[in-house]
């Protein structure tokens, strides 16, 4: 009947109406939702100090984020000066990609720990 197809026609739209307006809330409370890959550099070191101590160096000016990865970093990327390249969630550690991806574009993260040692990321992008 007209009535049923009014009432079905209504539910859809309030349920579409909800779809976006989650999504739009949901953007608001966390606007990296949509960023699919970020593209980072990073220092490994093993011990935390000194990722706190290169960290400090950088943050004053006493040497630039890709000077560091090339002194300090153990990792193979160090050559690169710490640069990963694009990469979304799953490729890497998750508290490493939940760094990255949380970090504003060129901005360097507070000392991160996973099992490979610790971090200093550094966002370069994303998209």
């Amino acid at each position: 009947t007209d009535k049923q197809k009014r009432e079905i026609e209504y539910v859809q739209d309030y349920y579409q109406s909800m779809v976006k307006n989650r999504s739009k809330l949901a953007m608001k409370l966390n606007p990296n939702l949509d960023i699919r890959e970020v593209r980072a550099s990073h220092i490994l070191v093993k011990k935390r100090a000194d990722a706190v101590q290169i960290r400090k160096g950088i943050m004053n000016g006493t040497i630039s984020f890709e000077e560091a990865a090339q002194i300090y970093s153990i990792c193979p990327s160090s050559q690169y000066g710490g640069d990963l390249g694009f990469f979304d969630r799953k490729k890497m550690e998750q508290q490493f990609a939940d760094a990255a991806f949380d970090l504003g574009i060129g901005e360097i993260s507070m000392p991160v720990g996973t099992k490979f040692g610790w971090h200093i990321i550094k966002t370069t992008d994303k998209r």
